[in-house]
């Protein structure tokens, strides 16, 4: 009976195993197929030229994304500097001195309920408290601050997940060593936890570079013979642009904003690479 039940054991485990192994395959071979797909529509508008080039919505062998790509990179740049810090220190204090209170499971319940709520009630938000509250208008600004609210709470939770993994006995060897308690969080906690903090930091950064409906919401162009210039400046993103080409009947669009997507996917991946790779030389055994 005991070796019956052992080799039931045995052929479950090899069905759970091999249902994972094929959905993991189903999910990479779709993504693989959507890939090629994107990449044999965009293979005639790719050159070097799109890279320096600026939009234009006469002449698809002419047009780039220069702008967007400007733009793009001020909104993340901007958006990381106003919620990382904010966001490292909420998830510090509900991890490190909230101490379970009414307040603190209010706050949580508060930053989970920020996380599900879809992205154009903040692009709402943004458009009455920025746009028009602050009389900031449809500036790179504005659209910074509407993205810090939508990623706020990814960095918040992902910096309690970091906190919390930090073993505790590095704590009580600090504390038993007459460090205070700000003193072991900041000289203890905080650099065992630094590869989590970055990994809260490529969130941030991957959803605010992949958002769409908050800028249109605020006021983000769809065509720009410019380039962004700072914080009060007009501006326009890669998914605003690529949304704007999409919406183009001829094929010869459609393959500009599948190169637009390649781009994209390419300064991505760039960004989210060098920050694993940053985090890996970061990570410490304890």
């Amino acid at each position: 009976m005991r070796l019956r039940s052992l080799r039931v054991r045995h052929a479950k485990e090899r069905i759970f195993q091999g249902a994972f192994l094929a959905g993991i395959a189903v999910a990479l071979g779709s993504l693989a197929f959507f890939l090629a797909d994107i990449l044999a529509e965009a293979w005639p508008a790719l050159r070097p030229e799109i890279l320096v080039s600026f939009p234009s919505f006469q002449d698809p062998t002419r047009a780039g994304i220069a702008p967007a790509i400007v733009g793009s990179l001020w909104l993340v740049g901007m958006t990381l500097l106003f919620s990382l810090p904010l966001g490292v220190a909420a998830g510090i204090y509900l991890e490190e001195y909230a101490r379970r209170s009414r307040l603190a499971r209010l706050l949580q319940a508060g930053v989970a309920n920020l996380a599900g709520v879809p992205s154009v009630v903040f692009g709402l938000l943004g458009l009455m408290l920025f746009v028009r509250g602050l009389d900031l208008g449809p500036v790179v600004l504005a659209g910074a601050l509407t993205l810090t609210m939508l990623v706020f709470p990814y960095v918040v939770i992902t910096t309690q997940e970091a906190i919390r993994a930090v073993p505790a006995s590095l704590r009580d060897g600090s504390l038993a060593l007459g460090a205070t308690h700000w003193q072991t969080v900041r000289r203890q906690v905080i650099p065992a936890a630094a590869p989590g903090l970055l990994t809260a930091a490529i969130l941030a950064a991957s959803r605010a570079m992949g958002e769409t409906a908050p800028l249109i919401v605020i006021g983000a162009v769809v065509f720009m013979k410019f380039l962004p210039y700072g914080p009060d400046s007009p501006f326009i993103a890669l998914p605003v642009q690529i949304y704007a080409w999409t919406g183009l009947p001829q094929d010869e669009w459609r393959s500009l904003a599948a190169a637009a997507i390649v781009v994209f996917l390419g300064i991505l991946l760039s960004v989210n690479l060098g920050a694993i790779l940053l985090r890996g030389k970061l990570q410490r055994r304890w």
